[in-house]
This record gives C-alpha cells, sequence and structure tokens, in this order.
C-alpha cells in the first residue's frame, strides 16, 4: 500500500487504524467476520475498472472477456456450493437481492408477509422506513412471546388472514433453525411465493450443518458476506423457470454495470467455502456459539430463546435494568465488539434496545475454540454486572489485548505502524 500511504496518508493511516482495531479487538458482531488475504487481494484488484453491464456474452460494452471468465467462475462456484440451478452473483447487496426478488415477482401495493424487525426480521422484509414496506404492503409475523421461536400454526393463520403474494423467511436476529418445509406449507396455502433470505446463515447452509432452503423455496437470498465469509455483496439464488425475470430485474431493472472486483472476491470466496475445512470452520462456529451460550447462562444471564443453534445468541438484558446501548458502549472500552439489538417485542425501541446481540464467525475465523469462549463469557457477563466500572474494563481490555495476540489477524497491515 506504499502508493496509497503517499499519496493519501489520511486514508491509508484510517485503513491502518482499522487493521489494528480488528486485530486487537473481539469482533462479536454476529454480520461480520475476517475475510481472507486472497478475498481482500481480488476485491482490490483491476476488474474495479471494468464496465461490464449486462451478463457474460451478452455485454453492452467491449472488452468483457475477462469480465465474462470472473462472473462464470463465480456462477458455476456458487452452483456447485449450494446446489441451485440458477445464481445471480451481481446484486451489490443482500437488500438489492430482496429488492430485485420483490420487482420481479410483485406489483406496488401487493402484500409481503415478512418477519418483523422486533422479532428478529430484516428492514427489507417489511420494515415501514424500507422500501419493503414502502412499495408493498407488509404484513409482519413474530415469535412466540414465551418461547421467543415461531410459532407456525400462529403463522398459518396469519398467512390466510393477509393472503400474501410472497412470504418472507429468514431473519437477522434470530438464533434457532428455521424450518424452511414448514414455511413451505403456508406458502402453499395461500398460494404465496416463498423467499428464504439466508443471509446469516449462508455459510451455515453451504457446510450443511443448517438445512437449506434451495430445493424448497422459490428463491434464495444472501449476502456474500457474514458466515460465508466473503466480501460484502449480495447474491440470488432461485429456480430456472424464475432466471429470466429474476436476471432482468437486477440488470437494467435496478443495476447498472456490475462491480466486477467483487464478483471476483465471491468467486474467490466461493471456492475457498468448497473446501474441507470451511465445513470444520462452521462447525466450530456453531459449537463456540453454543459454549458461549452456555457459559453465558451457567451465569445466570438470559437469553432468548434460552440458547442457539447457529452462529448467534441474543442476551435479554431486562432483569438487570440495562439497555444494549449501555452494555455495548461498556463492552467496547474493554474492547469487545457487540452490537445493541431488540428482544421480541421490546419496549425500549431500536435506539436503547433491551438486549444485545453477540455472534462467534469472526473469533473462529481468528481459530478460537470452546476454552476461550468460557473466557470471554466470563468477561461479558462481568461487564454486564458492573458496566460502569472503569478499572473493572481496563483490566479486561488487557486481557482481551492478551488473547488477541495469541491469535493474530491482519498483522502484516498494521505492523509497520505504531498506534
Amino acid at each position: 500500500m506504499d502508493n496509497l500511504r503517499n499519496f493519501d496518508p489520511d486514508i491509508y493511516n484510517a485503513i491502518q487504524q482499522e487493521a489494528f482495531n480488528e486485530s486487537n479487538r473481539l469482533v462479536m458482531i454476529a454480520s461480520e467476520n475476517h475475510v481472507s488475504r486472497a478475498v481482500l487481494e481480488a476485491q482490490g484488484c483491476v476488474l474495479t475498472n471494468k464496465y461490464a453491464e449486462g451478463y457474460p456474452h451478452k455485454r453492452y460494452y467491449g472488452g468483457c472477456e475477462v469480465a465474462d471468465i470472473v462472473e462464470e467462475l463465480a456462477i458455476m462456484r456458487a452452483k456447485e456450493l449450494f446446489g441451485c440451478e440458477h445464481v445471480n452473483v451481481q446484486p451489490h447487496s443482500g437488500s438489492q437481492a430482496n429488492m430485485a426478488v420483490y420487482m420481479a415477482m410483485l406489483k406496488p401495493g401487493d402484500t409481503i408477509m415478512g418477519l418483523d424487525l422486533s422479532c428478529g426480521g430484516h428492514l427489507t422484509h417489511g420494515s415501514r422506513v424500507s422500501f419493503s414496506g414502502i412499495v408493498y404492503n407488509a404484513a409482519g409475523y413474530g415469535v412466540n412471546k414465551s418461547t421467543h421461536v415461531f410459532d407456525y400454526d400462529e403463522l398459518l393463520a396469519l398467512a390466510k388472514t393477509h393472503k400474501p403474494k410472497m412470504i418472507v423467511c429468514g431473519a437477522s436476529a434470530y438464533p434457532r433453525v428455521i424450518d424452511f418445509k414448514m414455511f413451505r406449507n403456508l406458502a402453499d396455502e395461500v398460494g404465496a411465493y416463498l423467499l428464504a433470505d439466508i443471509a446469516h446463515i449462508a455459510g451455515l447452509v453451504a457446510a450443511n450443518i443448517h438445512p437449506s432452503p434451495v430445493d424448497i423455496c422459490d428463491f434464495v437470498t444472501t449476502t456474500t458476506h457474514k458466515t460465508l465469509r466473503g466480501p460484502r455483496g449480495g447474491m440470488i439464488m432461485c429456480k430456472e423457470k424464475y432466471a429470466a425475470a429474476i436476471d432482468k430485474m437486477i440488470f437494467p431493472g435496478i443495476q447498472g454495470g456490475p462491480l466486477m472486483h467483487t464478483i471476483a472476491a465471491k468467486a474467490v470466496c466461493f471456492k475457498e467455502a468448497l473446501y474441507p475445512g470451511f465445513v470444520q470452520y462452521q462447525q466450530q462456529v456453531v459449537k463456540n456459539a453454543r459454549v458461549l451460550a452456555d457459559e453465558l447462562m451457567h451465569y445466570g444471564l438470559s437469553l432468548v430463546s434460552g440458547g442457539t443453534d447457529t452462529h448467534l445468541l441474543l442476551i435479554d438484558l431486562t432483569s438487570q435494568g440495562l439497555t444494549g446501548k449501555v452494555v455495548e458502549d461498556s463492552l467496547g472500552k474493554a474492547n469487545i465488539i457487540v452490537n445493541k439489538n431488540a428482544i421480541p417485542y421490546d419496549p425500549k425501541g431500536p435506539v436503547l434496545t433491551s438486549g444485545i446481540r453477540i455472534g462467534t464467525p469472526s473469533l473462529t475465523t481468528r481459530g478460537m475454540k470452546g476454552d476461550e469462549m468460557i473466557m470471554i463469557g466470563h468477561w461479558i457477563e462481568q461487564v454486564i454486572a458492573d458496566p460502569t466500572n472503569e478499572e473493572m474494563l481496563v483490566d479486561i481490555k488487557h486481557q482481551v489485548l492478551a488473547l488477541t495476540e495469541r491469535f493474530p489477524i491482519y498483522e502484516w497491515m498494521w505492523q509497520e505502524k505504531a498506534c
């Protein structure tokens, strides 16, 4: 990065600081991960220069022969990884992937039914502040108020009442296995399309640790980061009969030229995920989440749904009288990075929240296992028990630094700079 350092030291130093921060903090945000050096190199390659509107061998610009090779490799690898009939690797994000599916199959004002944001859904599943709730008539569903898991009989009753044209299954903060077959039954009962948004669990699905929706749902969208451990971007998988409508809606419908450098990085990510080590990694992600959940419950902390089946868990801070915002800030001072998160039917709203969301993908990428999860669980419990104890927070921060030193990441990026 010598050229960047010499020409724009402000940006260079900011990037170095981010690398330093990620290396010296426990990144426990469930939607974040640490990509490989190969993914970083592909993301920063000369393909960023190339306009390639259209699809392989059907471009609107000349000189796209390399772009065709790269996109076809990404498509081929994604099909092998997920066993899908058709793939579009061009969406810039998971949100745009969802938008494309809606716009390809629905008309403005049609009813969609997705998991309510307050119960772990995503903005694009029908939130009133998102295009999904502005353009479409959104009928949200929740989780059982006692168990905090899906009640499929209740969902069926809602589907019969609202008669949606599309049902969205998937979540941003749901720690349990999603039964896609049950959602298929709901959709068939009311004649709705079924879209599975697996942005959070894509890596688990690819490794056959979570059931796959690919053969069950009409459409499957995902991001390529999070558990999949690739670049920030999106992807759509669907039945072949929907391929033309989906492709047309991505381009020229809602996007112009694809980000070919990102598609190259997606292709690298898919290749990494096809190796046996990726399955072992995903298995460890889930093991770590369960060990951490058990440790936190051992200290008497309350977890939404009573535990986790996936890479994430939600701590309910109601009995401690704390907000997620307070705990997020206090853990941050100890170099433990989490995000405040609503719990089901949260009375505090999204700014303060009554919970925090924790994930294990990034820690597992660094090589941490059960012993480290027990240690981290104890630190989290200490902070929650006494979030304003500045001396204790500094002490935990020093222990965190000792731990991260044992599990280095990206040290080749920041070691030349004294931060």
